[in-house]
């Protein structure tokens, strides 16, 4: 694996505000990380993931950690880091809550659920409740135009959503109530979690729950019904 000499050095010249203990524990996982890559600029993507697990965004001492483990600029690092919207510039909340409004969720209810959710909680998009437990995002397609209207906490899925039921979600999520998405993990996790999931350490929780359900197997079961299989490697088309 290679890495950045001066990442090397430690936290006693390390140019990152973080204590040492914090730079200590971030250093171990981002070398396992680029580990992976043959060159390391290509770890930069789940890097920044690692380092808004730690802070709940990406921070300023985040981005020059990971320029300082890849070798690279803080421009090339603050140009990633701004160009994605999955990596935030400000403080989410413990339960980000995206609500998908690309055109057929719109047309479903997603922009009435998102006026009223917005309303109700009292932030708009990328803001964060006064307690830090709620964030709103307004989110493009969540690849799920079978359930729509479909909302996403921290990135799972809740499908076939309201008003009414999205601001029941928000109201259980303050309330600290077991709640479960809709496919995925039974196990809400928190948005630092599922940041350092997607930094490519995981939970050990991706194969729990359906992965699947409902619209998005109709076509198998129609095709059962009939009797029809895909043609064989060969078969004229």
């Amino acid at each position: 694996m290679s890495v950045n000499p001066k990442a090397q050095e430690g936290s006693a010249t390390a140019g990152t505000g973080y204590p040492p203990e914090v730079r200590e524990r971030l250093e171990r996982d981002a070398k396992e990380i680029i580990g992976r890559y043959p060159k390391t600029r290509s770890a930069l993507l789940p890097l920044l993931h690692l380092v808004q697990s730690e802070d709940g965004y990406v921070t300023d001492a985040g981005q020059e950690f990971c320029a300082e483990m890849l070798g690279l600029s803080k421009a090339e690092v603050v140009g990633v880091a701004t160009f994605y919207t999955m990596y935030k510039r400000r403080p989410m909340g413990d339960y980000h809550v995206g609500v998908c409004i690309n055109t057929l969720c719109a047309v479903m209810g997603g922009d009435q659920i998102w006026d009223e959710l917005s309303e109700y909680v009292g932030v708009g998009h990328d803001e964060t409740t006064p307690d830090g437990r709620i964030s709103l995002e307004r989110l493009e397609c969540n690849a799920a135009c079978d359930f729509a209207p479909v909302m996403m906490v921290n990135w799972e899925f809740f499908d076939n959503q309201t008003p009414a039921s999205a601001k029941q979600l928000v109201d259980d999520l303050r309330d600290g109530k077991e709640v479960s998405p809709s496919r995925g993990p039974k196990r809400l996790c928190s948005f630092k979690e599922a940041s350092r999931v997607l930094s490519g350490l995981p939970d050990g929780l991706a194969s729990d729950g359906p992965a699947a359900a409902g619209a998005s197997l109709e076509g198998l079961r129609v095709a059962k019904a009939n009797g029809w299989t895909a043609p064989a490697k060969g078969d004229d088309q």
